[in-house]
């Protein structure tokens, strides 16, 4: 459901097809002709690969009918809505994984309850992180520790603890939007929260 995703969720998919595994990506409507076009290319395991949607819950949550991907959000609001909407899919996706038996799910960080669907069909869930693993580090470093709170400014560096080597430093316009969000009513930040707990349990 973002763009920088499906590179990773591709070869993915094809990495498991290349031990012989069937591999099924769920995705919303607006994914599906660019992901079955690049399957299809895949000649060599594109058999074992295997396309589902999940019907993305626009109206219900406020947004303009087909926003079911993160650059058609565009504004902070409809940022908020979408996220907000994400939270909503566990009910799909436990309805698909009750026609389609799975052996293992992968879904993406920012789908906590994911989990939870996995758990009930005693399938284990896998936790796709978007991202390399340094910056993974320091972006736990920075949200466990919070050493941004500590500058005054936007512009004032701050050092990112417990990170192996050099000194790192950033400053809060260089940080992920995430760790400089006050708002704890924030939708991002709401998902981001249960990430730690959820990380124990998959």
């Amino acid at each position: 459901m973002a763009q920088g995703h499906i590179i990773p969720t591709i070869d993915m998919v094809k990495l498991f097809a290349s031990r012989g595994h069937k591999a099924t990506i769920i995705t919303t409507p607006y994914y599906v002709h660019l992901l079955s076009k690049t399957i299809q290319k895949t000649s060599v395991y594109g058999s074992l690969i295997n396309v589902l949607t999940l019907e993305f819950p626009c109206a219900e949550n406020g947004l303009p009918q087909g926003c079911q991907s993160l650059d058609m959000a565009s504004t902070p609001d409809l940022l908020s809505k979408f996220f907000k909407a994400t939270t909503t899919l566990g009910t799909k996706l436990d309805q698909l994984l009750q026609q389609h038996r799975l052996d293992c799910l992968v879904a993406d960080m920012l789908f906590p309850w994911a989990t939870d669907v996995a758990a009930r069909y005693g399938i284990p869930r896998l936790i796709f992180h978007g991202t390399c693993f340094f910056a993974l580090c320091a972006t736990v470093c920075v949200y466990r520790y919070a050493p941004h709170k500590d500058v005054t400014s936007d512009c004032d560096p701050f050092l990112i603890p417990n990170l192996p080597g050099d000194n790192i430093t950033f400053t809060k316009t260089q940080s992920p939007e995430i760790l400089r969000e006050d708002n704890e009513e924030s939708e991002l930040l709401k998902l981001y929260n249960e990430i730690p707990e959820v990380v124990k349990r998959s």
